[in-house]
């Protein structure tokens, strides 16, 4: 077999490359590849974290079965190769591979593609098990799955056993620690009464009399908020910062003379009240006249990079390139994937791939939302996860946009799930849980705001199943979030501050009990809520769980839930009073880690 490959120019440098010469099998040392230097065709590539390494093997020669390189990372110390192989028609790389945030991503395609699923090996690489276009999906006989971020699922495989190598990355352990989080739905409609605009509205609608944007960080910040999302761009196409690619944004409006800029005050009073920074760019645009008009993804180039798009991708490669390069760091960026109201006929094939590469290189550290690689939408605007909700979960994969088979399933990953799960991967993707505050996004000033009692519901079935909750608080036509807003909020925080006033279990002592751990509080207390969490670091592991108080009779069950994940809070119907309880898990699908057991009153 001659293993052939087309030309891949680096960009970037990656420091675990090998050159592969398939005339003599041998391997080369490591060495560091930059944007001086080419793999030439009748070379493979070897890249590898662990001294294993894959071969690209394509047959036959000239065939031009194009080949992008993903990098999975498995830790801090090793990776895993992921091989995105597509194309039964000549494919030339006309710029190659872009090397950002880990990922090794190929840009500049030419040709006619077909349809893209993935293929993971470890070894030779046998093009015989393409079937129509489609990869081979690996199957135990390409050898065990190693722990990583996403583990590809096979045919015959204990999927299970298989969910529970999944691990997340760093940067989608900080994102959920984050818990409480923002979102600031503001814009023309604020103004013009409408939740989806028509992207023909009128800039100088827009007037925000007396915008305080240190108003929204401050009532923010003591509610407990850690990060907030502002809509940049809503479908309107109404950018909230004076953008060189559009006059439709607030330097065509009379406010602030045309030298208003919303994104920089939000940007820069977050960072002052010591919340973090997160931007919602709509995919959807009903004012950009590329949108949907029928063009062909062609290389542009953005930055450093040449990324293939649309004429609307590359519109939207320049308004991500404005935000990430003028007004960073941003910690998250936040996509839906709502289309437009597209003629018959037309249709807007959104470049994820690209702009996700864009995002990794421009802010590596920010956590993509929704239809991104780190982030997963819970599947409704309720406010509530589901009773048991799986970091897990099994997707598919297209133009790196990720998603599930069923967002509205009310079970992602647990074990009945995953045996006729549909996807060619198990992901880490753990749920953010979007809902407003008001019945709309936008303020209305005829919405009333939800109570207390029903946001403390929202926390504690979002935040308390293990999610994120991305809570949506609209500033009102003065540009300030509204009185009956705040002082909802402030009521919701003083709630959650005192019911997890106090952990009774600080200071307990702790002892190992078979499956699961004994706290000795040392004498009677109260307790009516429960807190449990895993250490992620070693996955999501525990299935089904009992919590149990000792009585005179000895242990006696006084609650039950299924997995734990980051936080799992169990409210008891009645306050429980001992001086000893138990943890017991009744299964989990590896060896489990919980990091912490906490009682309340």
């Amino acid at each position: 077999m001659t293993t052939v490959l087309v030309d891949v120019r680096f960009a970037g440098t990656f420091t675990s490359a090998k050159e592969y010469t398939p005339a003599t099998g041998e391997v080369g040392a490591v060495r560091r590849l930059t944007g001086d230097e080419v793999i030439r065709p009748g070379h493979g590539l070897l890249l590898d974290g662990d001294g294993q390494g894959v071969a690209v093997a394509v047959e036959p020669p000239g065939r031009g079965l194009a080949v992008e390189v993903r990098l999975v990372p498995q830790g801090e110390t090793a990776e895993r190769v992921l091989l995105l192989v597509t194309g039964q028609e000549p494919v030339e790389v006309t710029e190659g591979v872009t090397v950002s945030g880990g990922d090794v991503v190929v840009s500049g395609l030419a040709g006619v593609l077909s349809r893209i699923r993935v293929v993971a090996f470890d070894g030779r690489f046998d093009p015989s098990t393409l079937n129509g276009g489609r990869a081979h999906r690996a199957t135990p006989a390409d050898g065990p799955a190693e722990p990583g971020w996403r583990v590809p699922i096979g045919n015959g495989d204990d999927v299970v056993a298989r969910a529970a190598l999944v691990r997340p990355t760093e940067r989608q352990l900080a994102w959920q620690a984050l818990e409480r989080t923002a979102f600031l739905h503001f814009g023309v409609n604020t103004f013009t009464g409408l939740e989806w605009g028509y992207g023909d509205e009128d800039p100088d609608a827009f007037q925000p009399e007396d915008l305080d944007t240190d108003q929204w960080a401050r009532e923010l910040k003591a509610a407990g908020f850690t990060l907030a999302i502002l809509t940049v761009k809503h479908h309107d196409g109404f950018v909230l910062y004076p953008s060189a690619l559009t006059r439709h944004c607030v330097a065509s409006s009379s406010w602030r003379g045309g030298k208003g800029d919303v994104l920089r005050e939000f940007a820069d009073s977050m960072r002052a009240h010591g919340l973090k920074v997160g931007v919602y760019i709509s995919p959807a645009d009903e004012h950009e006249p590329t949108y949907a008009n029928g063009s062909p993804r062609t290389p542009r180039r953005i930055g450093d990079l040449t990324l293939p798009s649309t004429d609307y991708g590359g519109y939207m490669l320049g308004q991500l390139h404005e935000v990430l390069t003028g007004y960073g760091p941003i910690d998250e960026v936040w996509f839906d994937g709502s289309q437009g109201r597209i003629p018959a006929g037309h249709v807007e094939e959104y470049d994820f791939d690209s702009w996700y590469a864009l995002i990794r290189r421009l802010a590596p550290e920010a956590a993509i939302a929704n239809c991104g690689p780190d982030v997963r939408w819970v599947g409704n605007e309720s406010g509530l996860a589901r009773e048991d909700e799986w970091n897990v979960v099994p997707v598919t994969v297209e133009r790196e946009r990720v998603d599930v088979a069923r967002y509205d399933a009310p079970d992602l990953g647990g074990r009945d799930f995953l045996a006729r799960a549909e996807g060619d991967f198990l992901q880490w993707w753990p749920a953010e849980v979007d809902v407003s505050i008001r019945p709309g996004w936008f303020y209305h000033a005829e919405q009333e705001p939800k109570s207390a009692d029903e946001l403390m519901t929202i926390y504690n079935e979002s935040v308390g199943r293990g999610a994120v909750l991305l809570l949506n608080v609209p500033p009102d036509r003065r540009g300030r979030l509204a009185d009956a807003d705040v002082a909802v909020l402030r009521e919701w925080s003083a709630r959650i501050d005192r019911d997890f006033a106090r952990d009774l279990a600080e200071g307990a002592a702790r002892t190992a009990d078979g499956d699961g751990v004994v706290l000795d509080l040392g004498g009677p207390a109260r307790i009516q809520r429960i807190v449990l969490a895993e250490d992620l670091r070693h996955g999501q592991l525990v299935e089904s769980l009992l919590v149990e108080a000792e009585e005179a009779a000895g242990w006696r069950r006084i609650a039950a839930c299924g997995t734990v994940g980051a936080k799992r809070v169990i409210t008891l119907p009645a306050p429980v009073e001992a001086a000893r309880f138990r943890v017991r898990v009744l299964r989990s699908r590896a060896p489990f880690h919980l990091k912490a057991v906490r009682l309340f009153a």
